[in-house]
């Protein structure tokens, strides 16, 4: 019984939207804080998804060994893989692709590689203007490893240490 006149009292009185209104009060009157984009950054974490890249060994060599693994645990299936023996019996990828326009940047491929081969990088200014824009190849993969292998080597080893 009393607990149904508190209910009355509280929705007559409008106590929940008073109490919204206090929070919004708090915010409005407290100090406001902007950063102005291109010139000023925001702390990134060293775990942030974005970008793909394909990684080499310290020789040059591609270290994709065609597992295909990242194709298969993909859930949006963004990354088409083909692959050739070499003359020397390993395998590596003839084809390998991805399209970000599927790619929900979930990381699974990354996990899934054994070899540390494709990573998400922390780049997260690129852009397409038509949608085969957004389709990365691989030697645009390699491309994109090679530019930014030093932070990328970097962000492994500060991850590796909290792991």
């Amino acid at each position: 019984m009393f607990t149904r006149i508190k209910h009355f009292i509280d929705t007559f009185l409008l106590t929940e939207l008073l109490k919204g209104m206090a929070v919004t009060g708090r915010y409005l009157f407290g100090r406001k804080f902007t950063v102005q984009y291109p010139d000023e950054k925001t702390p990134q974490s060293f775990r942030f998804r974005g970008l793909h890249a394909q990684r080499r060994y310290p020789n040059g060599e591609e270290r994709c060994i065609a597992c295909k693994l990242c194709e298969a645990v993909c859930p949006a299936m963004a990354i088409k893989i083909e692959s050739e023996q070499r003359t020397d019996g390993t395998r590596r990828t003839t084809v390998y692709d991805i399209d970000l326009t599927k790619c929900i940047f979930c990381g699974f491929c990354e996990e899934a590689c054994p070899v540390d081969a494709i990573v998400e990088t922390r780049i997260f200014e690129y852009h397409g203007e038509k949608r085969g824009d957004l389709y990365y190849t691989k030697d645009m993969l390699l491309a994109v490893g090679d530019k930014y292998e030093a932070q990328i080597a970097e962000d492994r080893a500060q991850d590796a240490k909290y792991r």
